[in-house]
């Protein structure tokens, strides 16, 4: 059976329950992520006499499980690991976390032994057997340790999360230096503070080729993370060096210098204070500040900085990320700006959206260096993408959307007003080499311009209404059918009332040509989406499947009016992740088959394909079947439950027989059992000259000898008439008793046409579930194909497009809508208004005897 991704993450996040409580995130990280490391490399290379890493006896997993319920499974789980890190070298990585620590698993030695047991029982399940479950070309085992790390960082807290960069930042960082186009494995890729390794990983992973990579971390706990990651990740060769990369860097070149290389990304701790301990900054024998200036004394963001400059090579590029300070702080920082700029090799700088990092709120930017191109550089790129962005609890996320905008804009130079351009170094110099990004991008959709001469007299300034040409370039006609001509030029009148915009612009003709051009074109291809997905097999690769839907689906709509083609690319990638990711890869690893499972009440559903398809395409009548009962029902029930509010109430003319609130079945039965005699009694009484408390017979009322469900509503209809009847008749009748009989027989009827409509209802559920039983086992592969790629997948993006074009007629119809409300009322009239209050004001004091000046 196929591991899904969401049950991966679910079972690994489970084992972090067991540890909660004696440790926080920082701490209990470094078990989980030991034994998922033990239990990986178990599955993987246990009994192969090839592999990279040895499993010696004493030192796997299943040893592990032998220790389940043992008083001794701390001692044993330690001795096992340190069995395993002897025969490969990890001694002092894989060792680190004691599994037989009473201060953090527990004092008691039971509440230890059954802590352990449930661990190691969780990394025991079906889902985490990592031998059947790593599809070629797809690091599922990755994307779990990636998944934990995030997790990790954000429980840490801000102290402690500074080994993760976020995998969406460490994405930009290695497209926007290019390193997919790597075309040698002798090629090399560095982080000098590389933390757990994730950025180096994530930088490694978007090359085609297999890069030699190198890194450097200062945290022992953290170092032996990053050895484990590289690991985990199939980057067995990687060079991890412990120790203080600006104090004592362990790659060095044949002549004592920093060992230079092809691509640099790292995410330093911002604006450390003692980074110069143990470094001579007068006589650097790197030469790292050479030709730049040192930088102060407790600030080391340059320090970092010129560290990776000097790591580069001749061709090298790089990305780092700094806090915004290192643009435009002053002193010693401005001369190793400006020198750093004159030289050329700063190609473009990204600002970043706040609150990203976990080990910092300070914003941040993307400092890109290429010496490749330092010689023809006329300027430096700037982009400002500090607005897009997705909250995601307290921290916030770059979306899919963001991180393409941010690559493409970035890959092509290109100007766009309000995010990006390139500013010519002539510029930077005027500005003293302050790189601030606001002071050259200016940002847009801020504070809302206010027409002044608008406010005093009325009308929509046709400069507010040129602003949304875009709309105009694609539907003329429908500027003139929502914009007329003012009272005075440069100032124009709204056609129709505010409430009207939206459906004039959503059914003017043009906007509805424009929207079947923009389906035909999402057609397209959806029509190619269909091949593809219709072909997936067992050597469908799903990581590559996702690229290659995604890009062609962007470059359909690139060019498209109105539409933002990343919106719609968002609503692809948000869906993958949601949904579509788990079901291929269901599907490449068990076919087109659609694995049933029963609900507590034997019905049938499937995670591939949900019932609601299976009914859609196969059960239509069965299902309008059950819709009716359900209206029925529901009918039935209004009518039972408006009579028990009426007459059911603390004063109502039936409290008597509602102890509870409800009306009591036995008590009302028990009433009108005896209402026949009390008749006979009152004719009795009627005859002596007495008056008489006359009551309906039994046979009065309709009867409802097993109706059908569509005959119900037309049975209510003739209780209501009933009643009416019967109230008419009891006007002439002593009212008490006959009004408290006639409530109780209605009662009675509509509690028994509410029983048939539930016998009704019943039915109708059980036919279809029938059905659904018997449909869900005929399905055939092409069935199943059918049924997710078109009733689930592309239908379910299609909806996604849908609504973005909803978006698009409601942006229109709401920025109208604000501009004509803004300038609904101007000054005379609100004026004339106040002049009118304060006059009926006057008016009611002197009617009081005031005197009014």
């Amino acid at each position: 059976m196929a591991v899904k991704k969401s049950e991966l993450y679910s079972s690994l996040w489970k084992s972090c329950d067991q540890l909660r409580g004696g440790m926080d995130a920082s701490q209990y990280k470094d078990y989980v992520l030991t034994l998922l490391f033990v239990k990986y490399v178990s599955d993987k290379y246990a009994g192969r006499d090839d592999s990279v890493i040895v499993i010696p006896e004493g030192g796997s997993f299943q040893d592990m499980v032998a220790l389940k319920g043992s008083k001794h499974i701390g001692e044993g789980m330690d001795m096992v690991i340190a069995s395993l890190a002897k025969a490969n070298e990890l001694t002092g990585i894989i060792d680190v976390a004691s599994f037989n620590d009473p201060e953090k698993l527990g004092s008691s030695p039971k509440d230890r032994v059954d802590r352990l047991t449930a661990l190691v029982g969780i990394f025991e399940e079906p889902g985490l057997d990592f031998s059947r479950n790593r599809a070629d070309g797809d690091d599922i085992l990755g994307d779990a340790y990636e998944y934990l790390m995030q997790h990790f960082a954000t429980e840490s807290g801000k102290s402690k999360g500074q080994f993760y960069t976020p995998s969406e930042v460490s994405r930009v960082m290695a497209k926007v230096i290019g390193i997919e186009h790597a075309t040698k494995s002798t090629q090399t890729v560095y982080d000098p503070t590389c933390g757990s390794g994730s950025l180096l990983l994530k930088a490694a992973d978007e090359a085609p080729v297999e890069l030699s990579i190198y890194g450097q971390e200062m945290d022992n706990a953290t170092y032996a993370l990053a050895r484990m990651n590289m690991i985990l990740h199939g980057y067995n060769t990687a060079e991890i060096q412990k120790g203080n990369t600006l104090a004592d860097p362990k790659f060095l070149g044949n002549g004592g210098g920093l060992k230079t290389h092809d691509f640099v990304v790292a995410n330093p701790p911002f604006s450390v204070k003692a980074w110069s301990n143990g470094v001579d900054v007068a006589h650097d024998p790197y030469e790292r500040f050479t030709g730049y200036g040192v930088p102060p004394v407790k600030n080391g963001d340059y320090a970092f900085l010129l560290h990776i400059v000097r790591s580069l090579n001749g061709t090298g590029r790089g990305a780092v990320v700094l806090p915004h300070g290192v643009l435009f702080r002053g002193n010693a920082e401005a001369d190793i700006r400006r020198n750093l700029v004159q030289r050329g090799y700063l190609k473009g700088i990204i600002g970043l959206p706040p609150n990203l990092f976990y080990g910092t709120g300070i914003p941040a930017c993307l400092l890109v260096l290429d010496k490749a191109g330092a010689a023809d550089r006329t300027g430096i790129f700037l982009m400002d993408a500090s607005k897009g962005y997705l909250k995601d609890g307290n921290k916030n996320r770059l979306r899919e959307q963001d991180i393409h905008r941010i690559v493409d804009v970035f890959g092509e130079l290109r100007d766009v007003p309000g995010y990006a351009r390139m500013v010519p170094y002539e510029e930077i110099e005027r500005n003293g080499y302050n790189l601030n990004i606001p002071r050259y991008v200016e940002s847009q959709g801020g504070e809302v311009q206010q027409d002044l001469d608008a406010h005093l007299r009325g009308g929509i300034p046709a400069a507010d209404a040129a602003a949304l040409a875009p709309y105009w370039a694609v539907c003329p006609a429908l500027h003139d059918a929502l914009l007329g001509p003012g009272d005075r030029p440069g100032y124009l009148s709204l056609r129709v009332a505010p409430e009207a915009v939206r459906p004039t612009v959503f059914e003017h003709p043009e906007f509805q040509a424009f929207q079947r051009s923009i389906e035909a074109k999402y057609g397209e291809w959806a029509e190619r989406a269909h091949t593809t997905l219709h072909a997936l097999s067992a050597d469908t690769k799903p990581k590559q499947l996702l690229p290659l839907l995604a890009e062609d689906l962007l470059h359909t709509l690139a060019e498209l009016p109105l539409l933002d083609c990343y919106d719609v690319y968002q609503n692809l990638m948000d869906y993958w992740a949601a949904t579509m990711q788990d079901d291929v890869y269901e599907v490449v690893a068990e076919g087109w088959k659609a694995r049933l499972t029963k609900t507590k009440k034997g019905h049938y559903n499937s995670e591939l394909v949900p019932r609601e398809l299976v009914v859609a395409r196969y059960l239509p009548e069965e299902q309008l079947d059950l819709d009716q009962a359900t209206a029925a029902l529901e009918e039935a029930t209004r009518l039972r439950e408006e009579l028990e509010e009426e007459y059911a109430g603390e004063d109502g003319l039936l409290a008597d027989y509602a102890p509870t609130g409800k009306l009591d079945r036995k008590l009302v039965a028990k009433r009108l059992k005896a209402a026949p005699a009390q008749a006979s009694l009152a004719a009795t009484k009627a005859r002596r000259g007495r008056p008489a408390k006359l009551l309906l017979p039994a046979t009065d009322a309709p009867a409802n000898d097993g109706l059908e469900v569509p005959e119900l509503l037309n049975f209510m209809e003739q209780m209501d008439a009933y009643m009416a009847t019967r109230t008419q008749e009891a006007a002439t009748q002593d009212a008490d008793d006959a009004e408290e009989v006639a409530a109780l027989r209605a009662y009675t009827q509509a509690v028994e046409v509410e029983d048939a409509a539930k016998a009704q209802l019943k039915n109708a559920e059980a036919g279809l579930e029938a059905g659904l039983a018997k449909r869900y086992l005929a399905l055939k592969p092409d069935d199943v194909r059918t049924l997710v790629v078109d009733d689930k997948w592309l239908a379910t993006l299609r909806q996604g497009l849908s609504h973005e074009l909803a978006r698009l007629s409601g942006t229109l119809a709401r920025s109208l809508t604000e501009l004509a409300q803004r300038y609904a009322q101007p000054l005379p009239a609100l004026e004339a208004e106040v002049a009118a209050r304060q006059a009926q004001v006057n008016s009611y004091l002197a009617t009081l005897g005031f005197s009014v000046n």
